[in-house]
């Protein structure tokens, strides 16, 4: 298993050293990881938090994935990024995805018209059905702009797939005609929610419409294989958790 979401201290949001995350990795028993740093252009919330030095987050990594498989390393390390899409600077971004050799380039829905939903701000004076939406919205904005990455991520909003049917099929619909992947993120065990997500109706029905790659990201930041013992839940759910996410991805194989 690889964990293919990992941010080291070149990223805004983290100060971890590189090297501690692959021993981890290591110890955990992991196939591979690879590093995927945040570059945000025109993040209002905090200017310049995500402006990521490239050539030196290139540097450190891929020096330090030369010198560790030279002694030998028993994991692969990858180098990639984590992208914060917004349709008025996808030239921007297109360039820097475009001028690097990354190993997997993640495009991410950080910033909704100038708002972070992760912060009150954005929820202020609209119902939740109208938030959504509008969450969606974006993304469907983003995916039209031309904006090149390999797989979605950051749809991290618990939802009824039910409710917003029609624009969750139309956003799956656009990143399988693009050739393109979803993220299995599953941060909601950690956080006592009992489901992955996107939530197992939006991977079933992405299945459905014949979408065919999904990068498992066990949980944001983490080098654990086992995410569920990370996360401090409960040993004896985690053979239970770990089961329901291999049925579910084995299932849409079949």
């Amino acid at each position: 298993m690889w964990d293919q979401h990992m941010h080291c201290m070149f990223s805004g949001d983290s100060d971890a050293d590189p090297v501690l995350m692959i021993n981890s990795a290591i110890n955990k028993g992991l196939d591979g990881i690879c590093f995927t740093d945040h570059l945000d252009y025109d993040y209002k919330e905090e200017p310049g938090l995500f402006d990521l030095d490239i050539a030196a987050y290139e540097k450190r990594i891929k020096r330090l994935a030369i010198v560790l498989k030279e002694k030998g390393c028993p994991i692969n390390i990858h180098w990639g990024i984590e992208i914060g899409l917004q349709p008025h600077i996808t030239d921007k971004n297109n360039e820097v995805a475009k001028k690097y050799p990354f190993d997997l380039v993640i495009g991410s829905s950080h910033v909704v018209n100038g708002i972070d939903p992760y912060y009150p701000a954005f929820y202020k004076g609209k119902t939740e059905h109208e938030a959504y939406t509008e969450y969606f919205e974006s993304i469907l904005d983003n995916l039209h702009s031309g904006a090149d990455f390999d797989v979605y991520g950051h749809k991290n909003k618990y939802y009824s797939y039910e409710r917003y049917a029609d624009i969750i099929d139309a956003i799956l619909k656009e990143i399988i005609s693009q050739g393109k992947g979803i993220e299995l993120n599953t941060a909601g065990f950690k956080y006592g929610l009992g489901h992955p997500n996107p939530t197992e109706d939006v991977l079933k029905r992405y299945h459905e419409l014949g979408g065919e790659i999904i990068k498992l990201d066990p949980s944001p930041n983490s080098t654990h294989v086992n995410v569920f013992e990370m996360a401090g839940i409960d040993p004896k759910k985690v053979e239970e958790n770990t089961k329901l996410i291999n049925d579910l991805i084995n299932s849409m194989k079949e």
